[in-house]
């Protein structure tokens, strides 16, 4: 049975015409009502008039237009049966919404295919919030119930190989786009199921993007594309939502064409332009619990593959070890992203990263492998109005006793709150020089003193 077939037979066992609402009852059902019964009853006219055999052998276009041209002429006429009276914006959303059900992600696919959403989240069948430009919104998009909502969770994890059900009630996946999706189900979730999508731009950002927005200013720019030319270790560091993978992505970018470079990831989000690029991606233990990879294992067989550069998504676990180890042993100009509330809090997380890896190593020993390892933090922070900001780039110079001096770059200063909630700074430059340019001119790469003043 074809994937289109499984869709309309679901919704042939699961919507039987006499759960329907009897329209004969003498108070007459809201707007919302007539438009939901409306579309159920396009759905179950669907199950027996489109001509699925025919569709599964026509191309990607041919589908779209025979599903599209069928759904609008079962839409006249069961709006016409029913005497209902819609207006054209009322129409066209009703057969968006049969065409989504039947060949997309049901009453979410309006909204991943808005480019101004940033995240989608349903807490539930009837409250599905969004970002927007930092700030969250409740929409009006709604699911018909918990069943509705686990249908389109299914449609997502299955062509993936994975599952998610009482025994398994927590499951990581992607979408075709590149879109990242965390979802939850009952028992762990007490308000249904809870479905979290983080999309990522078709276009990948460039660094005059991140300017335009404000995330940095060009003096910052020019410094850490000077770095990632220079071959120079950087761990970009943040919050939950702070653009780090943003980040990283753009950094990425300034990496040279002639270089070999491996990218890892938990759930693969980077979107690398250059031509040499391997991607590796760990993967979850099967439904028996086995087969699990994890990043660790990841990272330790990218050594043996002749890597250039070493790009991790995220270090969160033992996998710092061997991402320190790989830093340390020639594998320059690696780059990677940890959650952290500071450049300073980023040290002692590593720390206890690499204690995770189950090596007793002493606090001095680990405390070297980091500032042999890396050269630069990004800082990245979610300000209260929703805006992205690079709030400090800091160098790892070297040690002091058993503690790791750092010395700040450049810092984002806040100036008060302006109009609408707006954070009001600055972007600046501490004055330091920074301990690293010797080798990055010893590489030829210049930098305006200029930038630092």
């Amino acid at each position: 049975m074809s994937l289109l077939q499984q869709r309309l037979q679901q919704f042939r066992t699961q919507n039987n015409p006499t759960t329907v609402q009897d329209e004969t009852k003498p108070v007459p059902p809201s707007r919302l009502t007539q438009l939901r019964q409306a579309k159920e009853a396009i759905m179950r006219e669907a199950v027996d008039t489109i001509d699925v055999d025919a569709m599964s052998r026509m191309s990607g276009s041919d589908w779209n237009k025979y599903l599209s041209e069928a759904v609008t002429a079962l839409a006249e006429r069961v709006v016409r049966e029913m005497d209902l009276t819609l207006t054209r914006a009322e129409t066209h959303r009703l057969i968006a919404e049969v065409v989504s059900e039947i060949d997309g992600y049901g009453p979410i696919t309006g909204l991943l295919a808005d480019r101004t959403v940033n995240e989608i989240m349903v807490n539930g069948p009837n409250r599905v919030y969004v970002e927007r430009g930092g700030k969250l919104e409740l929409t009006d998009v709604t699911f018909k119930d918990e069943d509705h909502v686990m249908r389109i969770l299914e449609r997502i994890v299955a062509p993936l190989g994975k599952r998610i059900d009482e025994s398994s009630p927590m499951v990581d996946a992607r979408l075709p786009d590149g879109s990242r999706v965390n979802a939850t189900i009952p028992p762990v979730s007490l308000n249904g199921p809870v479905i979290t999508i983080r999309k990522f731009s078709a276009t990948p950002y460039q660094m005059s993007d991140l300017i335009k927005f404000g995330t940095l200013n060009t003096s910052m720019a020019l410094f850490l594309k000077a770095c990632v030319e220079g071959r120079t270790n950087i761990i970009v560091s943040g919050g939950t939502g702070s653009g780090k993978t943003t980040t990283l992505n753009v950094l990425s970018s300034f990496i040279p064409e002639t270089e070999r470079i491996i990218t890892i990831e938990d759930a693969a989000e980077l979107h690398l332009q250059q031509e040499h690029v391997v991607r590796l991606e760990c993967r979850p233990a099967n439904i028996e619990g086995k087969g699990r990879i994890p990043i660790r294992d990841l990272v330790i067989n990218s050594l043996r593959m002749r890597p250039d550069r070493i790009v991790v998504g995220e270090v969160r676990g033992g996998e710092a070890l061997d991402m320190l180890q790989a830093m340390n042993t020639g594998h320059d100009g690696s780059l990677t992203t940890g959650h952290a509330n500071s450049p300073r809090d980023l040290l002692s997380r590593l720390e206890t990263m690499v204690l995770m890896a189950g090596v007793e190593l002493p606090v001095r020993a680990i405390r070297e492998q980091i500032v042999g390892g890396i050269d630069l933090i990004v800082h990245q922070s979610r300000l209260k109005d929703g805006s992205r900001k690079i709030t400090k780039i800091t160098e790892v110079v070297g040690m002091e006793g058993d503690v790791i001096t750092l010395q700040d770059i450049f810092v984002f200063e806040e100036q008060g709150v302006g109009e609408g909630g707006k954070v009001m700074g600055s972007f600046k430059a501490t004055g330091v020089i920074p301990k690293l340019l010797p080798a990055l001119e010893a590489r030829g790469i210049v930098v305006p003193m200029s930038i630092f003043q």
